[in-house]
């Protein structure tokens, strides 16, 4: 007879999820300012999002194979740890590159450099990040998977804002120049990713140090079934992630329209915030990258987006309270159509003496995002078998880049041809997605919802 697992304390489920504020923090660094940074470099705002591609099909391709992996390793360091101290590593190293790319200018130009910096920070993440998932669905029982996906929100969040507003503090409380030579990035943002990359590898080693995985022994014992299961899936190969996804179960399926809505949504708000700050609110033509007001409006892009991180994280752990009383399924739905009406907000926002309207905006858009790195996560878990955990999050993924891909190859254009150039329309359609979203998160299966 299987023994359930035991309940651990807040902070031990702090230290699982510790490393995650680090990766966090690169990605918020990534999202703020890399749109900016390419731009510096030569790119065009219709061709933001070809570049920002990089991002989803590395996570397509390499968070299924991780997941499949991590199922099925068993060393020193554990099952999910060996990965995402490596991807850590990995990340920094990009983190550090892809500011100082004209370094590399006699190679190849700057702009390719860049993007290849931003492919090896996005591969190194999703390295990292797709065990975090499995970790948690690893070590908790199932009344404890909410509160373990929200405590990894709070840390997203708090990594997220330091990320965000790093930049900003280094120019305005520091001194630090944001005005660079034409085709160079302010020593503030070159700071700030180097900070970044120190952060990432340390909140990581910190996981790997506090953290006890249980052994192939222990996890068989809580599943009957495992023991031969686990033999079974140890002969098998990569091969397997197709047969996985087409057998995954109804929950991730139904999931799988609501991540859509959700993350084409957010590709949209990563993307072409910039671009529309600088024209909708800073009246800045596409051709100005290089002025103290186009600058000026990438250092607010880190401000905003530092604040709705930050929402995000104090949000994060009203999650589980709220969605004992309502359900997971309503209280994502609620979230997400608050994230949405935040998001078409921005529109009304039209010179920089109304900026500080934007942070208003982004409260709605941070009760989203905390919501959207929690409750998919807390829903799908019960539905997933015990030994196919890391490969599911891995396939889950699927979910996630798929969206953001077709986002990627379309996005550009649409803001090009439909919306005459103006970026700050694919933030409001990216609204409507997601309440869209909302809505059909209301029919998704949860197995495992307190409320039904």
């Amino acid at each position: 007879m299987s023994k359930p697992k035991p309940q651990l304390s807040f902070w031990q489920i702090w230290n699982m999820s510790f490393g995650f504020m680090g990766i966090q923090m690169g990605f918020a660094l990534q999202n703020a300012n890399a749109s900016r940074i390419l731009q510096t470099f030569g790119a065009d705002v219709e061709h933001l999002s070809w570049f920002w591609l990089v991002a989803p099909i590395t996570g397509m391709i390499i968070q299924p194979i991780i997941g499949h992996y991590s199922d099925r390793t068993w060393n020193r360091l554990g099952r999910r740890r060996p990965y995402f101290l490596f991807g850590a590593i990995m990340a920094s190293i990009g983190l550090i590159l892809m500011p100082n790319s004209p370094m590399f200018a006699a190679f190849l130009p700057p702009l390719w450099i860049g993007a290849g910096m931003l492919m090896i920070m996005d591969a190194s993440v999703n390295v990292a990040m797709e065990p975090f998932r499995a970790l948690v669905a690893d070590k908790l029982p199932t009344d404890q998977r909410t509160l373990g996906f929200s405590v990894q929100t709070l840390l997203i969040g708090i990594g997220a804002v330091v990320g965000s507003w790093l930049p900003y503090v280094m120019t305005n409380w520091f001194g630090f120049n944001e005005v660079a030579e034409k085709g160079s990035v302010p020593f503030s943002l070159i700071l700030s990713f180097f900070i970044g990359a120190v952060v990432l590898v340390g909140s990581i080693i910190w996981t790997v140090a506090t953290t006890r995985e249980y052994s192939p022994e222990e996890q068989a014992a809580f599943d009957d079934h495992l023991d031969e299961a686990e033999a079974e899936t140890s002969k098998g190969s990569i091969l397997d992630i197709f047969r996985d996804f087409a057998r995954m179960p109804l929950t991730m399926r139904q999931l799988g329209l609501v991540q859509f809505f959700s993350w084409f949504a957010l590709f949209s708000m990563w993307v072409f915030t910039t671009p529309a700050l600088a024209q909708h609110v800073w009246g800045l033509s596409p051709d100005d990258r290089s002025s103290a007001a186009f600058n000026e409006a990438g250092d607010y892009v880190g401000v905003i987006f530092g604040v709705y991180n930050l929402v995000a994280a104090i949000f994060a752990m009203a999650l589980p309270v709220i969605a004992a009383r309502v359900g997971r399924r309503m209280t994502h739905a609620i979230c997400l159509t608050l994230g949405g009406l935040g998001m078409m907000s921005v529109v009304l926002v039209t010179s920089p003496d109304m900026k500080w309207v934007l942070n208003l905006s982004m409260i709605g858009v941070g009760i989203a995002w905390a919501s959207i790195l929690a409750m998919p996560y807390a829903i799908l878990a019960g539905s997933i078998p015990v030994r196919k955990m890391g490969v599911y999050m891995g396939i889950f993924n699927f979910f996630i880049t798929f969206p953001q891909i077709v986002n990627g190859l379309f996005g550009g254009p649409i803001v090009k041809y439909v919306y005459g150039g103006q970026a700050v329309y694919a933030l409001v359609a990216a609204g409507v997605l997601l309440i869209l979203g909302a809505v059909s998160v209301i029919f998704v299966k949860d197995r495992d919802d307190i409320v039904q």
